[in-house]
């Protein structure tokens, strides 16, 4: 059963964001630091600072689409955009869409994969095409 959802101004917008599961990378990698990093004495503690920095990317980094704009957040700054200002995406060898510009320019969209297009194409209001539909 589906629940109409309100178009209030929070409501409505679609957060794709990198999955919480890639915490367990930075924890990982804090582990093999503790475990070389007294080899390096106290210059080691610096290499803590790593996976920490790991972490804040993978909470900052997200794209947030409703009816009318995207809005890609990176790590220091943000970039919005109308949907009419968007040509097209395409993926390339990274691993993010790209949404390509009305002024040539292209856009990264952290965290939008192939995968999680269809939840861009609900927030879109269908001017993204759903390559899952028949």
């Amino acid at each position: 059963m589906m629940i109409p959802m309100s178009r209030g101004a929070d409501s409505a917008k679609t957060v794709i964001r990198i999955s919480p599961l890639a915490h367990f990378a930075s924890a990982f990698l804090s582990m093999a630091l503790l475990t070389v990093g007294p080899a390096f004495g106290k210059a080691g503690l610096v290499l803590l600072a790593i996976p920490v920095l790991v972490s804040v990317v993978i909470e900052r980094l997200r794209t947030v689409a409703d009816e009318e704009t995207v809005t890609a957040r990176y790590l220091f700054t943000s970039r919005t955009v109308r949907w009419p200002q968007i040509e097209g995406l395409k993926f390339t060898r990274g691993r993010w869409a790209r949404a390509h510009l009305t002024d040539e320019s292209d856009m990264l969209l952290p965290a939008v994969t192939f995968v999680t297009l269809p939840r861009l194409t609900a927030a879109s209001a269908g001017r993204v095409p759903n390559p899952y539909s028949r």
